[in-house]
Protein backbone atom coordinates (compact mmCIF):
# COMPACT_ATOMS: atom_id res chain seq x y z
CA UNK A 1 0.00 0.00 0.00
CA UNK A 2 1.62 3.09 -0.98
CA UNK A 3 1.91 5.90 1.59
CA UNK A 4 -0.18 8.52 1.54
CA UNK A 5 2.05 12.19 1.18
CA UNK A 6 1.46 15.07 3.59
CA UNK A 7 -0.12 18.11 2.51
CA UNK A 8 2.89 20.16 2.27
CA UNK A 9 4.88 17.13 0.22
CA UNK A 10 1.63 16.86 -1.95
CA UNK A 11 1.53 20.32 -2.83
CA UNK A 12 5.38 21.06 -3.42
CA UNK A 13 4.82 18.15 -5.51
CA UNK A 14 2.11 19.20 -7.83
CA UNK A 15 2.76 22.81 -7.78
CA UNK A 16 5.98 24.67 -9.02
CA UNK A 17 4.80 28.26 -7.08
CA UNK A 18 5.45 26.66 -3.83
CA UNK A 19 8.65 26.76 -4.54
CA UNK A 20 9.38 30.69 -5.04
CA UNK A 21 11.77 32.19 -2.83
CA UNK A 22 10.21 33.66 0.35
CA UNK A 23 10.83 37.26 -0.11
CA UNK A 24 9.15 37.43 -3.62
CA UNK A 25 5.98 35.13 -2.48
CA UNK A 26 5.33 37.45 0.16
CA UNK A 27 5.83 40.59 -2.42
CA UNK A 28 3.74 39.08 -4.92
CA UNK A 29 0.75 38.22 -2.19
CA UNK A 30 1.18 41.81 -0.72
CA UNK A 31 0.81 43.61 -3.83
CA UNK A 32 -2.49 40.76 -4.87
CA UNK A 33 -4.28 41.84 -1.18
CA UNK A 34 -3.43 45.97 -1.59
CA UNK A 35 -4.71 45.87 -5.28
CA UNK A 36 -8.49 43.92 -4.37
CA UNK A 37 -10.17 46.45 -2.16
CA UNK A 38 -13.53 44.99 -2.38
CA UNK A 39 -15.62 41.73 -3.73
CA UNK A 40 -15.95 40.56 -6.27
CA UNK A 41 -11.76 40.70 -6.99
CA UNK A 42 -11.34 39.95 -3.15
CA UNK A 43 -11.75 36.37 -4.02
CA UNK A 44 -8.41 36.52 -5.54
CA UNK A 45 -7.07 36.75 -2.21
CA UNK A 46 -8.74 33.55 -1.17
CA UNK A 47 -7.72 31.90 -4.32
CA UNK A 48 -3.94 32.40 -3.64
CA UNK A 49 -4.71 31.25 0.00
CA UNK A 50 -5.73 27.98 -1.28
CA UNK A 51 -2.91 27.27 -3.40
CA UNK A 52 -0.86 25.62 -0.51
CA UNK A 53 0.58 25.86 2.79
CA UNK A 54 3.05 28.08 2.19
CA UNK A 55 1.01 30.22 0.43
CA UNK A 56 -1.91 30.51 2.90
CA UNK A 57 0.77 31.01 5.58
CA UNK A 58 1.45 33.95 3.88
CA UNK A 59 -1.86 34.93 2.60
CA UNK A 60 -2.53 34.66 6.53
CA UNK A 61 0.37 36.92 7.58
CA UNK A 62 -0.70 39.78 4.91
CA UNK A 63 -4.09 40.04 5.23
CA UNK A 64 -5.10 42.03 8.45
CA UNK A 65 -8.52 42.04 10.44
CA UNK A 66 -11.56 44.56 9.11
CA UNK A 67 -10.64 46.34 12.29
CA UNK A 68 -8.13 47.32 10.66
CA UNK A 69 -8.08 46.88 6.97
CA UNK A 70 -12.21 47.23 6.83
CA UNK A 71 -12.54 44.77 4.50
CA UNK A 72 -13.96 40.88 4.79
CA UNK A 73 -11.94 38.42 3.43
CA UNK A 74 -12.14 34.84 4.96
CA UNK A 75 -15.40 33.45 6.84
CA UNK A 76 -14.02 34.48 10.10
CA UNK A 77 -13.77 38.03 9.08
CA UNK A 78 -17.55 37.77 9.37
CA UNK A 79 -17.08 37.17 13.33
CA UNK A 80 -14.41 39.56 13.85
CA UNK A 81 -15.20 43.90 14.67
CA UNK A 82 -15.70 45.90 12.12
CA UNK A 83 -13.42 48.93 11.04
CA UNK A 84 -13.32 51.63 13.32
CA UNK A 85 -12.99 54.57 11.15
CA UNK A 86 -15.96 53.67 8.70
CA UNK A 87 -18.78 51.51 8.27
CA UNK A 88 -18.56 48.40 6.14
CA UNK A 89 -22.21 48.63 4.77
CA UNK A 90 -24.07 45.57 3.61
CA UNK A 91 -27.66 44.83 3.12
CA UNK A 92 -30.92 42.14 4.03
CA UNK A 93 -32.87 40.39 1.42
CA UNK A 94 -36.29 38.80 3.31
CA UNK A 95 -37.53 35.92 1.25
CA UNK A 96 -41.75 35.82 2.94
CA UNK A 97 -42.37 32.94 1.75
CA UNK A 98 -39.37 30.56 3.01
CA UNK A 99 -39.08 32.77 5.96
CA UNK A 100 -35.50 33.15 5.25
CA UNK A 101 -33.11 35.96 5.56
CA UNK A 102 -30.08 36.63 3.44
CA UNK A 103 -27.12 38.97 4.41
CA UNK A 104 -25.05 40.68 1.11
CA UNK A 105 -22.47 43.30 1.64
CA UNK A 106 -22.87 45.83 -1.55
CA UNK A 107 -20.18 45.49 -4.45
CA UNK A 108 -20.72 49.19 -5.55
CA UNK A 109 -21.95 52.34 -3.37
CA UNK A 110 -25.35 51.77 -4.61
CA UNK A 111 -27.86 51.34 -1.62
CA UNK A 112 -28.11 47.37 -3.01
CA UNK A 113 -26.74 45.76 -5.90
CA UNK A 114 -26.29 41.84 -7.06
CA UNK A 115 -23.83 42.07 -3.56
CA UNK A 116 -21.52 39.23 -2.28
CA UNK A 117 -22.93 36.82 -0.11
CA UNK A 118 -22.20 36.53 3.52
CA UNK A 119 -24.81 35.35 6.19
CA UNK A 120 -28.24 32.99 5.81
CA UNK A 121 -31.10 33.04 8.40
CA UNK A 122 -34.15 30.66 8.32
CA UNK A 123 -37.36 31.92 11.20
CA UNK A 124 -38.34 29.09 13.04
CA UNK A 125 -41.55 28.80 15.43
CA UNK A 126 -41.26 26.89 18.54
CA UNK A 127 -44.42 26.44 20.77
CA UNK A 128 -42.77 28.81 23.15
CA UNK A 129 -40.37 31.39 21.22
CA UNK A 130 -38.91 31.85 18.17
CA UNK A 131 -35.98 30.97 16.62
CA UNK A 132 -33.65 32.00 13.81
CA UNK A 133 -30.90 29.78 12.76
CA UNK A 134 -27.58 31.34 11.33
CA UNK A 135 -25.43 29.75 8.45
CA UNK A 136 -22.51 30.71 5.88
CA UNK A 137 -24.49 28.47 3.87
CA UNK A 138 -27.70 30.24 2.00
CA UNK A 139 -28.71 26.60 1.15
CA UNK A 140 -28.48 24.80 4.55
CA UNK A 141 -29.75 25.93 7.25
CA UNK A 142 -30.88 23.32 9.39
CA UNK A 143 -29.86 22.83 12.89
CA UNK A 144 -27.17 20.29 12.45
CA UNK A 145 -25.17 21.63 9.87
CA UNK A 146 -21.23 22.34 10.50
CA UNK A 147 -21.91 25.48 8.71
CA UNK A 148 -24.29 27.09 11.38
CA UNK A 149 -22.42 29.74 13.46
CA UNK A 150 -25.14 30.80 15.67
CA UNK A 151 -28.24 31.45 16.57
CA UNK A 152 -30.78 34.29 18.39
CA UNK A 153 -33.67 32.98 20.06
CA UNK A 154 -36.91 35.09 21.67
CA UNK A 155 -38.83 34.71 25.11
CA UNK A 156 -42.29 34.32 24.98
CA UNK A 157 -43.36 37.55 24.48
CA UNK A 158 -40.80 38.20 21.65
CA UNK A 159 -39.88 41.01 23.81
CA UNK A 160 -36.09 39.69 25.13
CA UNK A 161 -34.29 37.91 22.33
CA UNK A 162 -30.39 36.14 23.04
CA UNK A 163 -27.70 35.66 20.53
CA UNK A 164 -25.93 32.84 21.05
CA UNK A 165 -22.34 31.86 18.86
CA UNK A 166 -21.83 28.60 18.04
CA UNK A 167 -18.22 28.84 19.38
CA UNK A 168 -16.19 30.64 22.33
CA UNK A 169 -15.89 34.22 21.62
CA UNK A 170 -12.62 34.30 23.34
CA UNK A 171 -9.48 32.42 24.03
CA UNK A 172 -10.11 30.23 27.68
CA UNK A 173 -12.66 27.41 27.68
CA UNK A 174 -12.56 23.91 25.68
CA UNK A 175 -15.13 23.59 23.28
CA UNK A 176 -16.87 19.92 24.69
CA UNK A 177 -19.23 20.21 22.31
CA UNK A 178 -19.52 20.51 18.35
CA UNK A 179 -22.28 22.38 16.72
CA UNK A 180 -25.22 22.41 17.45
CA UNK A 181 -24.54 22.84 20.86
CA UNK A 182 -24.32 26.95 20.59
CA UNK A 183 -24.28 27.36 24.32
CA UNK A 184 -22.49 30.89 24.11
CA UNK A 185 -24.71 33.70 24.62
CA UNK A 186 -22.86 36.94 23.25
CA UNK A 187 -25.85 39.60 23.51
CA UNK A 188 -29.03 40.50 25.53
CA UNK A 189 -31.18 42.44 23.48
CA UNK A 190 -34.33 43.73 25.06
CA UNK A 191 -37.81 46.01 23.89
CA UNK A 192 -39.37 48.15 26.15
CA UNK A 193 -42.89 47.55 25.60
CA UNK A 194 -44.30 50.33 23.66
CA UNK A 195 -47.64 52.25 24.96
CA UNK A 196 -48.16 54.24 21.70
CA UNK A 197 -48.03 50.87 20.17
CA UNK A 198 -47.39 51.30 15.97
CA UNK A 199 -47.48 55.13 16.39
CA UNK A 200 -44.37 55.46 18.39
CA UNK A 201 -40.72 54.44 18.38
CA UNK A 202 -39.46 51.27 19.46
CA UNK A 203 -36.99 51.23 22.18
CA UNK A 204 -33.87 48.75 22.72
CA UNK A 205 -30.89 47.78 24.19
CA UNK A 206 -28.25 45.64 23.64
CA UNK A 207 -26.04 43.96 26.90
CA UNK A 208 -23.10 42.83 24.41
CA UNK A 209 -22.38 40.25 26.95
CA UNK A 210 -19.05 39.59 25.28
CA UNK A 211 -17.39 43.17 24.73
CA UNK A 212 -16.26 45.24 27.61
CA UNK A 213 -16.92 48.63 28.60
CA UNK A 214 -13.02 49.03 27.56
CA UNK A 215 -12.92 48.08 24.17
CA UNK A 216 -14.72 51.41 22.84
CA UNK A 217 -12.19 53.62 25.51
CA UNK A 218 -8.94 54.84 23.83
CA UNK A 219 -6.31 51.95 23.69
CA UNK A 220 -9.41 49.80 23.93
CA UNK A 221 -9.92 46.02 22.33
CA UNK A 222 -12.96 43.69 21.61
CA UNK A 223 -12.43 40.17 21.48
CA UNK A 224 -11.66 38.82 17.90
CA UNK A 225 -12.39 35.08 17.13
CA UNK A 226 -9.10 34.24 14.45
CA UNK A 227 -10.39 30.96 13.27
CA UNK A 228 -13.37 28.16 13.02
CA UNK A 229 -12.90 25.05 15.01
CA UNK A 230 -14.50 23.21 12.50
CA UNK A 231 -12.16 24.15 10.10
CA UNK A 232 -9.62 22.87 11.77
CA UNK A 233 -10.93 19.20 13.45
CA UNK A 234 -7.66 18.66 14.78
CA UNK A 235 -8.05 21.17 17.59
CA UNK A 236 -11.01 21.73 19.56
CA UNK A 237 -9.37 24.53 21.08
CA UNK A 238 -9.63 28.16 19.76
CA UNK A 239 -7.05 29.50 18.78
CA UNK A 240 -4.63 31.29 21.71
CA UNK A 241 -3.83 34.11 19.48
CA UNK A 242 -7.73 35.26 20.45
CA UNK A 243 -7.78 38.27 22.70
CA UNK A 244 -9.31 37.37 25.86
CA UNK A 245 -12.43 38.32 27.19
CA UNK A 246 -12.36 40.59 29.91
CA UNK A 247 -15.67 41.13 30.31
CA UNK A 248 -16.14 38.56 33.06
CA UNK A 249 -14.78 41.07 35.26
CA UNK A 250 -15.47 44.24 33.28
CA UNK A 251 -18.73 46.01 32.87
CA UNK A 252 -20.63 45.28 29.49
CA UNK A 253 -20.92 47.26 26.64
CA UNK A 254 -24.45 48.52 26.28
CA UNK A 255 -26.09 49.49 23.39
CA UNK A 256 -29.36 51.51 22.66
CA UNK A 257 -31.16 52.88 19.87
CA UNK A 258 -30.73 56.79 19.46
CA UNK A 259 -34.31 58.50 20.17
CA UNK A 260 -35.49 60.09 17.10
CA UNK A 261 -36.73 63.38 16.93
CA UNK A 262 -40.52 64.63 16.20
CA UNK A 263 -41.17 66.40 12.61
CA UNK A 264 -43.69 68.80 13.02
CA UNK A 265 -43.83 69.09 9.31
CA UNK A 266 -43.59 65.37 8.44
CA UNK A 267 -45.84 64.42 10.89
CA UNK A 268 -43.56 61.80 12.03
CA UNK A 269 -40.33 60.39 13.97
CA UNK A 270 -36.99 61.12 12.26
CA UNK A 271 -33.39 60.05 12.26
CA UNK A 272 -30.49 60.96 10.02
CA UNK A 273 -29.60 57.80 8.15
CA UNK A 274 -27.23 59.86 5.46
CA UNK A 275 -29.52 58.53 2.52
CA UNK A 276 -28.82 55.08 3.46
CA UNK A 277 -32.81 54.15 4.26
CA UNK A 278 -35.56 55.59 2.04
CA UNK A 279 -38.58 53.98 3.69
CA UNK A 280 -40.15 54.65 6.88
CA UNK A 281 -41.18 51.87 8.55
CA UNK A 282 -40.82 51.17 12.99
CA UNK A 283 -37.86 48.40 12.30
CA UNK A 284 -35.43 51.61 11.48
CA UNK A 285 -33.04 52.29 14.35
CA UNK A 286 -29.74 53.17 14.86
CA UNK A 287 -27.56 51.96 18.09
CA UNK A 288 -24.99 53.97 19.97
CA UNK A 289 -23.15 53.62 23.23
CA UNK A 290 -25.40 54.00 25.98
CA UNK A 291 -24.69 56.66 28.89
CA UNK A 292 -23.23 54.48 30.95
CA UNK A 293 -21.00 52.32 28.54
CA UNK A 294 -19.83 56.03 26.63
CA UNK A 295 -16.44 57.09 28.08
CA UNK A 296 -16.85 59.87 30.68
CA UNK A 297 -20.90 58.91 30.93
CA UNK A 298 -21.33 60.89 27.66
CA UNK A 299 -23.89 59.69 25.51
CA UNK A 300 -21.83 58.68 21.91
CA UNK A 301 -23.16 59.78 19.02
CA UNK A 302 -21.17 57.55 16.88
CA UNK A 303 -23.41 55.10 15.20
CA UNK A 304 -22.15 51.48 15.96
CA UNK A 305 -24.89 50.15 14.32
CA UNK A 306 -27.94 51.14 11.50
CA UNK A 307 -30.57 49.66 10.13
CA UNK A 308 -33.22 50.46 7.86
CA UNK A 309 -35.81 49.99 5.31
CA UNK A 310 -35.06 50.73 1.66
CA UNK A 311 -37.59 48.28 0.04
CA UNK A 312 -40.52 46.11 0.44
CA UNK A 313 -38.09 42.89 1.61
CA UNK A 314 -34.55 45.17 1.17
CA UNK A 315 -32.74 46.62 4.10
CA UNK A 316 -29.61 48.01 4.31
CA UNK A 317 -27.12 47.18 7.42
CA UNK A 318 -24.07 49.45 7.80
CA UNK A 319 -22.07 48.23 11.18
CA UNK A 320 -18.53 48.65 12.56
CA UNK A 321 -16.32 48.61 15.77
CA UNK A 322 -17.06 46.55 18.29
CA UNK A 323 -19.41 44.49 15.96
CA UNK A 324 -19.13 41.92 13.76
CA UNK A 325 -21.23 40.85 10.97
CA UNK A 326 -22.58 38.29 12.82
CA UNK A 327 -23.59 39.81 16.01
CA UNK A 328 -25.02 42.87 13.52
CA UNK A 329 -26.98 40.45 11.64
CA UNK A 330 -28.46 38.97 14.91
CA UNK A 331 -29.23 42.21 15.80
CA UNK A 332 -31.34 43.13 12.98
CA UNK A 333 -33.25 39.98 12.69
CA UNK A 334 -35.09 40.80 16.03
CA UNK A 335 -36.27 43.64 14.40
CA UNK A 336 -38.24 41.45 12.30
CA UNK A 337 -40.15 40.04 15.05
CA UNK A 338 -43.67 41.25 15.62
CA UNK A 339 -45.54 41.49 18.85
CA UNK A 340 -48.07 42.91 20.28
CA UNK A 341 -46.48 43.92 23.28
CA UNK A 342 -44.00 45.94 20.86
CA UNK A 343 -45.79 47.36 18.54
Amino acid sequence: VAAVATEEEAARQGCCWAELPPELLREVLARVEASEPRWPRRRDVVACAGVCRTWRGVVREIVRVPEVSGRLTFPISLKQPGPRDAPIKCFIRRHRATQTYFLYIGLTDALADTGKFLFAARKYHRPTCTEYLISLDKTDMSKGSQTCVGKLRSNFLRTKFTVYDAHPPHAGPVVSKRWPAGDYPVIQINYEVNVLGSRGPRRMNCIMESIPVSAIEQGGTAPTQTAFPFFNPKSSRMDSSITPLSSQVESKLVLKNKSPRWHEHLRCWCLNFHGRVTVASVKNFQLVASDESAPANEENDDTTLQFGKIGKDLFTLDYRYPVSAFQAFAICLSSFDTKLARE
